[in-house]
């Protein structure tokens, strides 16, 4: 009996695999189901794992099933599966804005659903994940989900009403971070550097910074302030940063990643 069914091989259902790979799971233990054939194939040469093209085949031989599919493709899979899940089938849900009652609808009374949103990092073992219970989950049900999650990285738990700013802050975060080194870089060649050069200097001032960070466990702004002399070259670039409202320019791309994770869970 398989004890993991992913459905859904793309880039967060292969870090998942390749995760608990590291974790200690065994190759089989997992399942994958993708409905392209070139995916499948791929996620079999690298990983060992059996892939098939059946989303209900997979979710059958599953003590567990991780939904790592769109949004907007929730609506097909789930009356595909939800007919061969057995009793005490953990459902576990790693759709942006896809709520937990909007899933039990779909799917036999009483299964058990955790909601979890993590993000790209999780591909190097660095990921974040924010884990909710649904209505019929149970503490064991969400310590699994964690487990299974902390395998990518940091893992807790908050409510699910919590999970659309989770979403937005965490789930999208990375690509905020990413545009924020694109522009670092454009501009160290702006000021004359090779790009090879801008990309070294800043990817490690990003690597290091965010180390930093996390292992002082000081606030931004004390750190901020270390490296802002009165007067300094510091100092002119942050004011330069105020005058254009980059801050406020945040929150507000920050509130619509949250509204936009609102709408794409529809009506329950």
């Amino acid at each position: 009996m398989t004890q993991l069914a992913v459905i859904g091989a793309g880039v967060m259902g292969e870090a998942l695999v390749s995760g608990l790979l590291r974790a200690g799971w065994t190759s089989d233990d997992i399942v994958v189901a993708d409905r392209r054939e070139a995916r499948r194939a791929e996620m079999t040469q690298a990983h060992g794992i059996r892939a098939t093209a059946g989303n209900a085949e997979a979710a059958a031989e599953a003590d567990t099933v991780i939904l790592v599919v769109k949004p907007q493709d929730v609506g097909a899979v789930l009356p595909e599966i939800a007919p061969v899940l057995r009793p005490h089938t953990l459902l576990v849900s790693l759709c942006a804005g896809v709520t937990t009652a909007k899933l039990e609808g779909h799917l036999p009374a009483g299964t058990a659903v955790v909601r979890v949103m993590p993000n790209t990092p999780a591909l190097v073992s660095e990921g974040m994940a924010a884990v909710s219970a649904g209505s019929s989950a149970s503490a064991e049900d969400v310590e699994h989900a964690m487990e299974l999650m902390s395998s990518l990285g940091k893992a807790i738990t908050v409510p699910e009403a919590y999970q659309d700013a989770v979403t937005a802050i965490s789930g999208s975060g990375p690509a905020y971070l990413f545009f924020v080194v694109e522009a670092m870089i454009d501009a160290g060649v702006l000021l004359g550097l090779p790009r090879d050069i801008s990309s070294i200097l800043v990817n490690q001032t990003v690597y290091g910074s965010a180390k930093l960070l996390v292992e002082s466990g000081q606030h931004p702004t004390v750190l901020r302030e270390q490296v802002t002399s009165p007067g300094g070259t510091t100092a002119a670039a942050l004011r330069q940063l105020e005058d254009h409202k980059v801050k406020a320019a945040f929150l507000t791309a920050i509130e619509a990643a949250r509204d936009r994770s609102r709408e794409l869970a529809g009506p329950a």
